[in-house]
């Protein structure tokens, strides 16, 4: 007997996964909009000569060899001051932002509050914040705060050019950027340390941990790796982000004898200033791909096992 040809109708999609992509959809087309298709769009630029009037001509790698070969005042005062000021504002930040977050989970839950909201206000406030105390306290002549101190104690005879020295302007923006650093992922860090079971510190005593440190790196830590991978992704962005606090400081772009001058303040100036998109759109690029690398390298410190 012959079998009867087996026919499979085909199988709709749940209305709950109908339903999830709906509610997703805003999300992706936001993303899309004002992610994927700008990064898109530098991507190709990064390849031209373009000067924002006349249509862009195509040049192949010719910014990138420019960029990373032929541009002196890349390699010699961009690239290194924007190192230097990622590997100390960024670790720098996140331990300061951990051990505070930390210090908060230990107080009661009002003062916490409010210490939490005054920790947090300046990654709001940052810009205005800059102008209003940071350029007067740094300010160059006697009338600033910090020079008056020091001339007052009789420790300098005249007065620092703080915010125009190329000794003393890439001190100052480390010192700025950590004062702001204490934004979403140090309210995640807070967040994660409140939501471990105190049994666990119970369990632990038990078990041999004898005092505070050990409770951080035995159970704190290992029990909230989500949070603090949370707040080393941001801590990294963040970090290379920030380049705007030396041209407010200064006033200038590019910062006095390139002191300050990191990878987004090149962007800044080539793009919006110079007009060579092309260029800027390199420099973006590589921005782009260098936050990417130390994100990903970062984020296997905490991946789940």
């Amino acid at each position: 007997m012959m079998r009867k040809a087996q026919t499979t109708a085909p199988q709709r999609k749940p209305r709950s996964i109908r339903a999830a992509y709906l509610f997703i959809a805003p999300y992706a087309l936001l993303f899309s909009l004002f992610i994927v298709v700008p990064v898109a769009i530098a991507i190709g630029l990064s390849f031209t000569n373009f000067n924002t009037i006349q249509m862009p001509s195509f040049v192949g790698f010719m910014n990138y060899v420019n960029l990373l070969t032929r541009d002196s005042i890349f390699m010699q005062y961009v690239l290194p001051n924007t190192i230097l000021f990622a590997v100390i504002v960024g670790p720098g930040g996140y331990v300061l932002s951990f051990f505070l977050a930390w210090c908060l989970s230990q107080i009661s839950k009002g003062p916490r509050t409010v210490l939490a909201l005054l920790l947090y206000s300046p990654s709001m406030t940052s810009g205005v914040a800059m102008t209003v105390v940071w350029r007067i306290l740094f300010s160059g002549d006697e009338r600033g705060y910090l020079n008056a101190l020091l001339l007052n104690l009789g420790w300098i005879s005249e007065p620092i050019a703080f915010l125009q020295s190329s000794e003393y302007l890439m001190p100052v923006m480390i010192v700025v950027a950590l004062w702001s650093s204490m934004g979403v992922g140090f309210l995640a860090m807070l967040a994660g340390m409140m939501n471990i079971d105190e049994s666990m510190y119970e369990a632990g005593s038990i078990d041999g941990i004898r005092n505070r440190m050990q409770e951080v790196f035995y159970i704190t830590i290992p029990l909230m790796k989500p949070q603090m991978l949370f707040g080393m992704v941001m801590a990294v962005v963040n970090t290379f982000q920030v380049g705007y606090i030396g041209v407010s400081l200064s006033g200038a772009n590019p910062t006095p004898q390139y002191a300050g001058q990191l990878i987004v303040n090149l962007i800044e100036d080539y793009g919006f200033i110079r007009y060579e998109m092309g260029y800027a759109s390199a420099a973006s690029v590589v921005l782009l791909i260098l936050i990417y690398v130390i994100t990903r390298q970062s984020g296997k410190i905490f991946r789940e096992d």
